[in-house]
């Protein structure tokens, strides 16, 4: 191993920063370091006001299907397909439906969630 592969395989972290931040200013100049600072920041200010939003927004409707009554309100796994019409139908407040096939159901429901 010479010389020069060891010297590089013993450069840490905070080295690397260093030897980055040299290039930018030998790159850009001293003077335009400031300048590209501030960009970086409004940069990353956007970025984070454009992913809260966006959080905001996915929270919002997701709270407006829960309190949708168009949508049914399923509060955890059922054993058959029979028990989630069921589930579907108690939610939606159809009743009378135990003398209905489950196609009746079916179809039932689909009305009722698209009216």
């Amino acid at each position: 191993m010479d010389m020069s592969s060891a010297l590089v395989m013993n450069i840490g972290g905070s080295e690397w920063i260093i030897i980055i931040l040299f290039g930018v200013i030998l790159l850009f100049g001293a003077k335009k370091l400031p300048q590209i600072s501030r960009t970086v920041g409004k940069a990353m200010g956007e970025y984070e006001k454009a992913k809260e939003m966006f959080h905001h927004e996915m929270e919002e409707a997701t709270e407006n299907a829960r309190g949708d009554s168009k949508f049914p309100k399923i509060m955890g796994p059922v054993a058959t397909e029979r028990k989630k019409l069921e589930s579907i139908a108690i939610s939606l407040d159809i009743e009378d439906y135990d003398d209905l096939t489950d196609e009746e159901l079916r179809t039932l429901i689909s009305k009722r969630m698209t009216s």
